[in-house]
């Protein structure tokens, strides 16, 4: 916020009298500081009437409209302005990382977290609380704080958010910062001079707030244990000072106050005095598309041009959700596609690195001249050396300003560091620097952005260490002679290291970029001089690789030091972790520089954007080594490491942890026991982001799904839990129904495999009776038998949430069946059905159709492996014929013969639901096939049938092939297993030639020979449609093979072949 008068010190001592403006400001003093309304003066000065308060409102209302006018983020607040995150607190992330860190390590996402509107920021959360006194806005540098708060006050001023205040002081550290001591009075006094002249408040104290912006700007830390406290609003005191008496309510208790700040400074205020977070969340996918598009309006192709580019490098996309560096971005980018380097400049095409990027910034505010190769001109030289005076001036305040964690300046700063005020006149210097006026009358100076500050700075130090004798870093005191590039760069990387907050990690970057090849190129001449430096390439990777220490855990330095490599274009250590990640090689490579690597790669990796997979690899020394960057994944597999439950105790903690960002984890085929379960258990009760836990294939038994159980009453974000095969029989399953009971969110569930017998089966129905959020139980390979089927079926007959029930392999008969078909007559959201492996008959078959004829909302049944025959099948034939709402129905494996398969025919030429059926294991013959074969002809619904090893011979082949020729709508066909031979093929190669609806067509072990396997080879030539064609196991012979794929590589090249 900028004032653009300022009352002079002359006018500010006039009028003392009670009347005068002076004087109303030491009423509203008062009235701030919660002084009695009721003193001698207050009836003397205050205007009681609502015409007086509506014009002084609107007075002060104006006078914000004129401050803010013409501030170019002004306009309609973008929606993530308008609708801010709730968080409780700050994360170690963000107390102690750089905020290029942050958005890294968290690939640019926000915590889930609830939202408030604008409108509603200083307003109760609930009817039960009150409103917030101390309210902090974070937001990493360059994400909108600024224009948060500018867009709040021209809102307000308008009248549209914040009605419940009648007064807004809004200030900023940067107009704070010009004095070195200041009253309450004079704080007010600095923002409305006027502010009494018609009057002030009711008597009534006027609800107030106080805006401090940038509080990241304060020149000195606030200290809140070591400030003494001060009541008196008229006494002087030191800025820091006075801003922690205000925050603790020694000053002004009534104010509302409003801090924002970049999330590392916000720290500084102490968490037991402030109401209410939030965060200002980075820009979306489509954001970013809409700001590109926004810097080039005329030019779609361009703002197109440069997205791609933008989302080519994963890195640099990430930081684009930070709005400052979006713009940055699309600038230089803008600039390089105007430029239009030609072929033989190559090298400096399409950044790749964060220092790539800002030397196209700096070609960009350089205009461009002097970058022609071979052509010299006095203008040229010119150029080269304006810029490189301009590094040595800016880039030392630049740089010292870093190591001081100085980010705003002022005249006497730049006079300080030797910087010539007429230099900051240039179009060069606006690139990077931003002039506004305070309060104050002074002129206070900033970068752009943080990360130009950071870019200038190495910039210097990269020229400077040529020369300087001494460290660098003590600013001309006394250190021990350091001579030559190298060793000062050993001092950068030493200095990085040990910050702890990781204010020098993208300066260290950058000085590490400024040796790449590339951006030498691109800034020779203007910026560097040609080849400067370029010898100590080499050995500055191999002391960076030196500097990645064999800690217990990798650091975020440690992660910083293989982003400097790959600034500097040496990325043979990352590469060589990334392939050992692809070909599941990892186990090998244990170093700590393998380890920090793969730490990089977990958040830079597209390969590990969606899922880290982590199985078969690693030790339980590696996993600790790596729980800092774990916590950040969103996906994480671990499958088959041979975890032990000391292991669980690591990822338990993980879990816990605040920062924790991991959405799923896969522990499967481990060796965890209840301990271990226990400890993931634990850190389930305050973990807020796991939504997905597989426990498959451990041996936590009874005690450990109790444990699990018992979190799962208090956790309310894990939707899907596998506990497959893991012994807990029916204790365990008890303790998971008492938890159903209770839990809301849980929607999968997994519990195949795990001796469970119908008393468990019991308890899980009696929960379903009472849930509703239950979506998919998986119940298969258990022992439920005909009782756990029959509670089951009287639980489904009362839910309404379930659609997914796996009963496969549970020893139920046509009892069972009977009940459960019952059931499902009356249920309305079973969706999917699985009775494979058991043991119904053509009784129950028939009980199933009956259900079919009624049920209108399943659409999945399988009945693979048990005892239908031809009976059944047939009964359930005849309900398909009415049923429209089943469209995969699987019968593998049923006994069932060329009967059955004739009314199933039948049934598919009236039904117009069913997409997929399976037959195969049945010996339906040729004369089946046929029948259904037949059906094709007239069936428009079905896409896929399956009828390998079927007992079909040449004759069904070719009844099939007559369908083919007609159908439109079948896209896979599997025949595996059946004795079709040449002339069956060659009846399917015919149809091949017109049908244009298949995709896949397996043929393996089909007895095909040579030349059957031709006929379909070279059908191929006038088929367009299909993908995939498997003819395996056809004694075709190498030779022939090669012939075949030749002829499909030919006449279908979009054709996959398995030969």
């Amino acid at each position: 916020m900028r004032k653009q008068e300022v009352r002079t010190g002359g006018e500010a001592g006039q009028g003392r009298g009670p009347g005068s403006p002076a004087g109303q400001v030491k009423v509203l003093v008062d009235l701030l500081a919660g002084k009695s309304s009721q003193s001698s003066q207050t009836p003397q000065t205050l205007d009681r009437t609502p015409h007086g308060d509506d014009s002084r409102i609107q007075k002060c209302q104006e006078a914000l409209l004129n401050r803010v006018k013409g501030s170019p983020e002004l306009g309609g607040p973008s929606p993530r302005l308008t609708s801010l995150l709730l968080v409780e607190g700050l994360t170690d992330l963000q107390l102690k990382e750089h905020d290029f860190t942050q958005v890294e390590t968290t690939r640019g996402g926000w915590h889930p977290a609830r939202t408030i509107a604008l409108e509603r920021l200083f307003l109760p959360l609930s009817r039960v609380s009150i409103p917030p006194r101390i309210s902090i806005t974070i937001g990493v540098a360059g994400v909108g704080k600024t224009t948060l708060v500018r867009n709040f006050v021209h809102l307000w001023a308008r009248g549209q958010v914040g009605k419940d205040f009648s007064l807004l002081l809004p200030l900023t550290f940067r107009d704070l910062n010009t004095y070195e001591k200041l009253s309450a009075d004079r704080l007010i006094r600095s923002v409305f001079p006027h502010i009494g002249e018609s009057g002030l408040a009711a008597a009534a104290l006027p609800k107030i707030l106080l805006i401090l912006d940038g509080l990241d700007e304060c020149k000195t830390p606030l200290d809140f244990s070591n400030t003494v406290a001060c009541t008196d609003p008229k006494k002087e005191i030191q800025v820091d000072h006075l801003i922690t008496n205000i925050i603790r309510g020694n000053l002004f208790p009534e104010v509302s106050v409003w801090v924002t700040s970049r999330p590392g400074v916000a720290g500084q205020i102490p968490g037991g005095l402030v109401d209410r977070m939030t965060e200002i969340r980075g820009f979306n996918e489509e954001e970013i598309k809409v700001c590109l598009e926004e810097m080039f309006p005329e030019d779609h192709t361009l703002s197109d041009w440069v997205l791609r580019q933008v989302q080519a490098d994963r890195a640099l996309y990430l930081m684009c959700t930070v709005p400052a560096f979006c713009r940055l971005a699309g600038s230089a980018l803008g600039h390089l596609s105007r430029t239009k380097p030609g072929p033989q400049d190559s090298a400096l095409w399409t950044p790749r690195t964060l220092c790539e990027l800002y030397s196209w910034y700096f070609r960009m505010a350089l205009g461009g001249d002097g970058q022609e190769k071979g052509k010299a001109s006095p203008r040229i030289e010119q150029v080269a050396h304006s810029s490189r005076k301009m590094v040595g001036t800016l880039g030392r305040l630049a740089f010292h300003g870093l190591v001081r964690r100085k980010y705003v300046f002022y005249e006497q700063d730049l006079k300080a560091f030797g910087v010539d005020l007429a230099l900051l006149q240039s179009a060069l210097c606006g690139c990077f620097l931003r002039r506004e006026e305070t309060l104050a009358s002074s002129t206070a100076y900033c970068f752009t952005h943080l990360s130009l500050q950071e870019f200038v700075a190495a910039a210097y130090y990269y020229s400077a260490s040529k020369r300087a004798i001494f460290d660098l870093f003590t600013e001309g005191g006394v250190s021990w002679p350091r001579l030559g590039f190298l060793t000062h760069f050993r001092s950068a990387a030493q200095r990085a290291m040990q910050a702890e907050d990781g204010r020098l990690d993208v300066f260290l970057r950058f000085l590490s970029g400024l040796l790449s090849p590339r951006v030498n190129a691109l800034l020779a001449g203007s910026l560097l001089a040609q080849g400067e430096h370029q010898g100590y390439r080499a050995q500055v990777a191999e002391l960076l690789q030196g500097c990645l220490r064999p800690d217990v855990a990798v650091c975020a330095r440690a992660v910083n030091t293989l982003h400097c490599l790959h600034e500097l274009q040496h990325t043979e250590l990352a590469r060589s972790v990334e392939e050992a990640m692809r070909s599941g090689g990892l186990a090998g490579l244990t170093s700590p520089q393998h380890r920090a690597a793969l730490a990089y790669l977990l958040q830079v990796s597209d390969a590990c954007a969606q899922e880290a997979n982590l199985s078969l690899c690693l030790s339980k020394g590696v996993l600790q080594s790596l729980l800092p960057q774990l916590l950040y994944c969103r996906s994480l597999r671990l499958d088959n490491n041979q975890f032990q439950d000391p292991v669980m105790d690591l990822l338990g903690s993980v879990l816990s942890g605040k920062d924790c960002r991991i959405q799923r984890i896969s522990l499967a085929e481990n060796q965890i026991s209840n301990k271990g379960a226990k400890a993931l258990a634990r850190s389930l009760l305050v973990n807020r982001s796991l939504t997905a836990l597989d426990l498959r294939s451990n041996s936590i038994g009874p005690q450990g799904a109790k444990a699990l159980a018992d979190a799962l009453k208090i956790n309310r974000t894990l939707a899907f839990l596998s506990l497959q095969s893991n012994a807990i029989r029916d204790n365990g399953a008890r303790s998971v129904a008492e938890a159903l009971a209770a839990n809301r969110t849980l929607s999968v569930l997994h519990l195949q495999k795990n001796t469970i017998g119908p008393v468990g089966a019991q308890q899980m129905a009696d929960t379903l009776k009472q849930n509703r959020s239950l979506k998919e139980l998986i119940f298969s390979s258990n022992s439920i038998g005909d009782g756990g089927a029959e509670a089951l079926a009287m639980a489904l007959e009362v839910n309404q949430g379930l659609e997914s029930l796996d009963l496969q392999s549970n020893s139920i008969s046509d009892v069972g069946v009977a009940a459960l078909m019952g059931a499902l007559c009356a249920n309305q959201t079973l969706i999917s059905l699985n009775l494979r492996e058991n043991s119904i008959s053509s009784e129950g078959a028939r009980e199933l159709a009956r259900a079919l004829c009624i049920n209108r909302t399943l659409k999945n049944l399988d009945l693979t492996a048990n005892l239908l025959h031809d009976q059944g099948a047939q009964a359930i034939a005849v309900a398909m014929r009415e049923n429209q709402a089943l469209t995969s129905l699987h019968l593998q494996w049923n006994f069932i013969q060329a009967g059955a398969a004739k009314a199933l025919g039948q049934a598919l030429q009236l039904n117009r639901s069913l997409t997929s059926l399976d037959l195969q294991e049945n010996a339906i013959g040729d004369e089946g096939a046929s029948a259904v074969a037949s059906a094709l002809k007239a069936n428009t619904a079905l896409t896929a049938l399956y009828l390998q090893v079927a007992s079909i011979g040449s004759r069904g082949a070719q009844a099939l092939g007559d369908a083919l020729a007609v159908n439109r709508t079948l896209e896979i066909l599997d025949l595996r297993g059946n004795t079709i031979g040449a002339a069956g093929a060659k009846a399917l190669a015919n149809a091949l030639k017109v049908n244009s609806s298949l995709r896949r067509l397996n043929l393996q072990e089909n007895s095909l020979g040579m030349d059957g396997a031709i006929c379909v080879a070279t059908a191929l030539s006038g088929n367009h449609g299909l993908q995939h064609i498997n003819l395996q196991g056809n004694h075709i012979g190498e030779s022939g093979a090669r012939m075949i794929s030749e002829a499909i590589r030919t006449n279908a090249p979009s054709c996959t072949v398995e030969m």
